[in-house]
């Protein structure tokens, strides 16, 4: 991967295609997971891009793309825990839509379009179907990116003890973090089941990817927009994240079908193949 992170080598890209490939009678799904700053977002573009080029049609699909809007959200803290006023944890996405435009792909066509879903993190709302990308061919090839794709749910018992003083403080009698948990056995353990692979670019540990997100949000505050955070306000949006994130680099290595091990610099290491 290039030193600004905005380019993965397309060498590395077309040895990860040639291990991943996509079947020309239906859609193969590939699932690509890994945590805040890892580039994912860039790599499922760049494998899209060189499957195109190999005339293998390609659509890429976002977890990011269907969290719900801040009225949904503000719905879900009302009812369920304040915390999930921000977006982030399983439970702030509509997993189901993403499941139903995963459907629609399949079966895209010029008298059925599938609408890919768009969400707009300035207005931090999704846009109107009006505003989504039609796409009316069916992909051979159709990547799914998220920072939790994939992520199992922990024990309960693994619950009881918060990871940072967001959860301590915030979530004292452990609710936001048993409802999220609860996603990832529910809705989320269902779309994992719809991939065909599932790709891991594997962080070296959590403290770099509170530093790669840090190194986003100073970009946004180079290009002076609005919505980038300060130092404190960061450490405490990253506190949300921080136990799947954890978690999923505890136990994601063993499930999936492919890591990519990144070191500090977001080089890529070695692809390992589970066997």
């Amino acid at each position: 991967m290039a030193a600004d992170a905005n380019t993965w080598d397309a060498g590395f890209v077309a040895a990860l295609l040639d291990r991943l490939p996509p079947s020309r009678r239906g859609s193969t799904v590939i699932g690509l997971s890994g945590l805040q700053g890892s580039g994912k977002s860039t790599l499922a573009g760049q494998l899209a891009a060189a499957s195109r080029a190999r005339g293998v049609e390609a659509q890429v699909l976002s977890l990011d793309d269907v969290y719900f809007g801040r009225r949904e959200r503000g719905r879900l803290a009302r009812e369920v825990h304040p915390l999930l006023r921000t977006r982030g944890v399983p439970g702030t996405h509509d997993v189901a839509l993403l499941l139903a435009t995963l459907e629609s792909l399949r079966h895209a066509s010029t008298t059925r379009p599938a609408l890919l879903p768009r969400f707009d993190k300035g207005t931090d709302t999704r846009l109107p179907p009006s505003r989504w990308r039609r796409v009316t061919r069916r992909p051979a090839l159709i990547v799914i990116e998220g920072w939790c794709l994939g992520v199992p749910p922990q024990p309960a018992a693994a619950l009881a003890v918060p990871v940072n003083a967001l959860e301590r403080l915030e979530d004292r009698d452990g609710r936001w973090r048993r409802y999220a948990n609860a996603q990832l056995a529910g809705e989320h353990a269902q779309l994992a089941a719809r991939l065909d692979r599932l790709v891991m670019l594997q962080a070296p540990d959590w403290s770099v990817v509170t530093r790669w997100r840090a190194e986003q949000e100073q970009a946004l505050h180079r290009r002076g927009a609005p919505q980038a955070m300060d130092a404190p306000a960061l450490r405490r949006f990253l506190m949300h994240y921080e136990r799947i994130s954890r978690h999923a680099l505890a136990v994601l290595p063993a499930r999936a079908d492919a890591v990519v091990p990144l070191d500090r610099k977001r080089r890529p290491g070695p692809l390992r193949l589970r066997r």
